[in-house]
């Protein structure tokens, strides 16, 4: 029996090798960002958006890739976040924390209250609900000119310098300390997501995904198990969402349209949606596709949307499951 442990402990070790000194170079890459993206025709705000999306559609694959759960209207509580986060600094308080507090709760607790709505529907049905509830808030804020701006959006708020102690992080003006700073807000939440996966809670998930009636054979309540996997993933998209409005200073409607529901679900499945990081490197580079051909074309969609046909028929496991392939090989 030690034989055998032994023998199992030292097949699983490069395996988890491989997993950590992939961790650490994601890391390292999105440390060194700032730095490196000049030389290749990047900057900074632009490495600010990928990692802000990709968050967005990190969240979304919480509940796409591990639950097995589709949603067409994440992006209600993305813009939630978004409006959240700007009303706060607009009408209450010039405060960076506590607009990102206010954004994460008003996104997080509409994803509470929606999903224990949605929670009991299946497939289609599941996903064309999730599209209306969107619809609904989308329409809220569209026409909601008292308070949301209506068409126009929400103007009139900027993000505000953090006070620690002696110490200012002048996120305002400075781009690459706002970019530090998004990124350690990204880190928490990352980290958070992978605790969660990790837990029983999160492997109980995957039961979920892979097959719901034996779920419900081995006890597991599936309704329930949908419910909180839509809450926690709307809670981290809400924050998602509260970081993206301090980045633009503005809030619109567009940030809870279907149109954008449908980008997060691109950049989960093209990046990836089985795999942690593979929404990431989704957003990436749809984000890069988007900069560069939106400067040539106002039809910039049609050359993103080719490459994710392409990636669907040719890599169904997504961008990263090509590495994943070459290595189980």
């Amino acid at each position: 029996m030690s034989l055998a442990t032994a023998a199992a402990a030292a097949e699983a070790l490069p395996s988890a090798q491989r997993r950590l000194l992939a961790t650490a170079g994601v890391w390292i890459i999105l440390i060194a960002a700032p730095f490196w993206m000049p030389l290749v025709g990047g900057y900074t705000d632009l490495g600010t958006r990928v990692i802000v999306l990709g968050l967005a559609a990190m969240s979304l694959n919480f509940l796409l890739g591990y639950t097995g759960m589709m949603s067409f209207g994440h992006a209600a509580y993305f813009g939630l976040g978004v409006y959240g986060a700007g009303l706060i600094l607009k009408d209450v308080t010039a405060s960076t924390p506590l607009a990102l507090v206010a954004g994460t709760l008003l996104g997080g607790i509409a994803g509470v209250v929606f999903g224990r709505l949605i929670a009991r529907t299946r497939g289609v049905a599941f996903a064309m609900i999730t599209i209306a509830f969107q619809q609904i808030l989308y329409y809220v804020a569209y026409k909601w000119n008292g308070v949301t701006g209506g068409f126009d959006g929400l103007r009139g708020f900027v993000r505000q310098p953090i006070h620690l102690g002696p110490l200012v992080l002048n996120i305002r003006s400075n781009d690459l300390v706002f970019y530090y700073f998004v990124l350690a807000i990204f880190a928490l939440a990352v980290g958070a997501m992978g605790l969660i996966l990790r837990s029983p809670f999160g492997r109980t998930l995957l039961a979920v995904r892979e097959n719901q009636r034996r779920a419900r054979f081995l006890g597991i309540d599936v309704n329930r198990h949908v419910w909180l996997s839509f809450s926690v993933s709307a809670f981290f998209i809400a924050i998602a969402g509260a970081l993206y409005a301090l980045l633009n200073n503005f809030a619109d409607p567009s940030s809870m349209y279907y149109v954008l529901s449908g980008q997060f679900v691109i950049m989960a499945v093209m990046g990836g949606m089985r795999t942690f990081w593979g929404p990431l490197l989704g957003a990436a580079v749809f984000v890069v596709l988007q900069n560069y051909f939106s400067s040539i074309t106002l039809n910039w969609l049609f050359f993103v949307g080719l490459l994710f046909v392409l990636v669907v028929m040719f890599f169904p496991r997504g961008l990263l499951g090509i590495f994943q392939r070459r290595r189980a090989a």
